[in-house]
């Protein structure tokens, strides 16, 4: 096995393309071609981490948060990003990070949340725009249906839990064929008319280059007509934070001890105990601020989340409670799920899970 293998079964998981647009995603130390001797899953990439990699064989480290972020321009080692990057590629270590792919996906950050909590009835908070796409092509009638068959093959009309593939069967299109043409047509320079179908069809824009491929191999023109157009729609199925309910509503201090305990965190900063009661949650891993207005708009009694400042509990008035678990907190359970992941889908060595606790933020 390679790291291109494992990198192709994280992005089945977590399609980078839905990361967002500041993050640093992907594959960033090493050569996807490296045969892989083992694969370390850690929360964050330090030198420490890159030390239990040393040890334990492992010169593949998976790693929620990219270790590289921000440019850079030298590598001395002057900063602990510097030294993190040289001592893995001195030991022949890659290191890839999924962070923000894994927020946005269905069963990523935010669902392990959920989860954790029980909650029940669960979906997007704040669903992506311009993630579905559509094709539109036309296809001899009589060969219609076989590309068809080979566009779903390839992820199309794959939106949700329902087919988004439609046909118009009614018009007829015309091509000017020679005798070089695929198909061959008539005498050189004849316009020949035949029956075409139109297909369209929707798709995640992660699917599009396999898409595109798959349609230039299987229509029978040499010249494919396609338009491929980004669609308005939100998509239910990728997106940041997640809400959802408690099987059975909880008085407020009650669910507060009840956060605790499931996601063991030691202390709990949050706005006025508005509500007595709790039914619905919002909840999103990492720094959610900007999920207050979405949480509200959702109808949730509380959002868990991290990274709140002063003022960002005065937006929370009476219409909700925050709640900031910590950071590293409400990522915690990432990495055991992406090692139980990986685990299930590559059998023939272990997947190892970092012992190194890389919480930056310590409690008296």
């Amino acid at each position: 096995m390679i790291v291109k293998d494992v990198i192709n079964y994280l992005e089945e998981l977590a399609p980078l393309q839905y990361a967002e647009d500041f993050d640093n995603v992907g594959l960033l130390v090493g050569d996807k071609q490296s045969k892989i001797t083992g694969i370390l899953v850690t929360l964050d990439t330090l030198e420490t981490v890159v030390d239990e990699a040393i040890e334990k064989n492992c010169n593949l480290i998976v790693s929620f948060h990219p270790i590289i972020f921000k440019g850079l321009k030298k590598i001395t080692g002057k900063s602990y990003v510097e030294r993190t990057v040289l001592k893995a590629i001195k030991n022949d270590i890659a290191i890839y990070a999924i962070h923000t792919a894994l927020d946005n996906a269905l069963k990523g950050v935010n669902d392990i949340i959920c989860n954790t909590l029980g909650l029940i009835n669960k979906k997007i908070l704040i669903p992506q725009k311009g993630t579905i796409k559509k094709l539109t092509t036309y296809v001899p009638t009589k060969n219609a249906e076989a590309l068809r068959t080979e566009l779903f093959k390839a992820g199309a009309g794959n939106i949700g839990n329902y087919d988004n593939c439609s046909f118009n069967t009614e018009g007829k299109g015309t091509f000017k064929g020679n005798e070089s043409s695929n198909p061959k047509v008539g005498t050189k320079g004849e316009l020949h008319e035949e029956p075409e179908t139109q297909i369209s069809v929707t798709f995640n824009k992660h699917v599009e280059s396999q898409l595109l491929n798959t349609l230039f191999k299987h229509h029978p023109y040499e010249e494919v007509a396609f338009e491929v157009t980004t669609l308005d729609n939100y998509n239910q199925n990728i997106g940041i934070g997640m809400v959802g309910e408690l099987k059975n509503s909880q008085k407020t201090e009650t669910f507060l001890q009840f956060v605790k305990e499931k996601m063991n965190v030691s202390c709990i900063r949050h706005s006025n105990l508005s509500k007595n009661n709790i039914a619905k949650i919002a909840v999103l891993g990492g720094s959610g601020s900007f999920a207050i207005s979405a949480a509200k708009a959702a109808g949730a009694d509380v959002l868990v989340t991290s990274d709140l400042k002063y003022h960002d509990f005065f937006s929370a008035g009476n219409d909700i409670i925050l709640a900031d678990i910590g950071h590293y907190e409400s990522e915690q359970f990432t990495k055991s799920f992406l090692v139980d992941y990986l685990s299930k889908k590559i059998t023939n060595f272990a997947v190892v899970l970092s012992t190194t606790n890389t919480n930056p933020v310590k409690y008296l």
